[in-house]
């Protein structure tokens, strides 16, 4: 099982989405996220995704998103926050992700399903941020 953590930033009504190095995704754009590490809580894991992919520095407001994928293979969850940015330096690994771009809403929702990574993993927590469809950042627990 994989769990995926991250968050969808917000700018003057854009979004800040990555476009993916990786092979099997190769050029693909996505909401920052990646697999939680061993002994990181999921808030840690997203605030720790975000900067590595895009260099900036938020604040986890809520819960745009959890999903579900069962695979023949394996079981990906998803958890994707809402933030607040606090610090915009665009900086990245040029080994894992090709570049960063600020990217009009109505674009992400009606015109960028062949360039997304996957549509409802990438839409859904958009789609829920737009509609102010947030559940508050109380409802995540850290034991």
């Amino acid at each position: 099982m994989k769990v995926i953590v991250g968050g969808v930033i917000e700018k003057d009504g854009k979004v800040l989405l990555v476009q993916e190095a990786q092979k099997r995704c190769y050029g693909k754009w996505n909401i920052p996220a990646g697999h939680l590490d061993f002994n990181e809580t999921i808030m840690q894991g997203a605030i720790r995704e975000i900067k590595e992919e895009t260099g900036c520095d938020v604040e986890l407001t809520g819960v745009v998103g959890i999903q579900n994928r069962v695979l023949e293979d394996d079981i990906f969850i998803q958890i994707i926050f809402s933030t607040k940015l606090i610090n915009e330096n665009i900086k990245y690994d040029k080994n894992e992700i090709l570049d960063v771009k600020w990217y009009d809403y109505n674009d992400i929702i009606n015109n960028m399903d062949n360039e997304l990574r996957d549509l409802n993993f990438v839409k859904r927590p958009i789609i829920n941020l737009k509609a102010n469809n947030i559940a508050p950042i109380e409802i995540v627990n850290v034991l």
